[in-house]
């Protein structure tokens, strides 16, 4: 079934600046743990609309290296979802259509929880929020540049949003809370941000 998603994404996790992940190599504290978000401004799974939705996840990295996978991950679907756009976001994250969604659920080991929940963000400006109702979220701000703009890594191997740059951030907050995990890092971690387009 052909499918496609366009859109912003960001994510914050416990490394240091600048994240060595993003280059493959292993995470500042041996492992990572990461919350995302996926603001969808226009996509489908076959017939069914997907435009206007959000996606959030955390996960788990045991590292020492992204790419051995094992991830654990807990999935939360925009609770304004009908039970058929929760069901495409589901497979689709889960990589039942593969793309490059696929390849992301191929570094999952366990999905340690589904759940819908109200996703609010704002992560178009050098300020950047996340809360996932009930269960976290992150505040975080962009790293001014040499030229006085947001700082940016471009063609780094570790690509969530393939073809794009991320701009790069600093963080003023991390919080999280269920199944069990719970993360509320200090201050001045990583965060990543940029549009992102998948197809398959």
């Amino acid at each position: 079934m052909s499918w496609s998603l366009k859109g912003d994404y960001a994510e914050s996790c416990n490394c240091d600046l600048m994240c060595p992940c993003l280059y493959l190599q292993s995470p500042t504290k041996g492992f990572c743990e990461a919350m995302l978000v996926w603001d969808i401004s226009e996509g489908n799974l076959g017939d069914v609309k997907l435009d206007g939705l959000k996606v959030s996840a955390w996960l788990h990295a045991p590292g020492p290296n992204l790419t051995d996978g094992g991830f654990q991950l807990a999935l939360y679907i925009d609770e304004n979802a009908s039970d058929e756009q929760a069901t495409a976001i589901e497979e689709l994250w889960g990589g039942k259509h593969g793309g490059h969604l696929g390849v992301i659920a191929s570094l999952v080991g366990e999905v340690i929880g589904v759940k819908r929940a109200a996703i609010t963000c704002s992560i178009d400006g050098i300020k950047k929020s996340l809360d996932v109702s009930g269960v976290g979220g992150w505040d975080m701000a962009g790293v001014e540049s040499g030229d006085g703009k947001v700082a940016q890594c471009n063609y780094h191997p570790l690509a969530i949003n393939p073809g794009f740059p991320v701009d790069v951030s600093m963080t003023s907050k991390q919080e999280y809370s269920d199944h069990g995990r719970t993360w509320n890092t200090t201050a001045d971690r990583v965060g990543l941000s940029g549009p992102f387009t998948y197809q398959a």
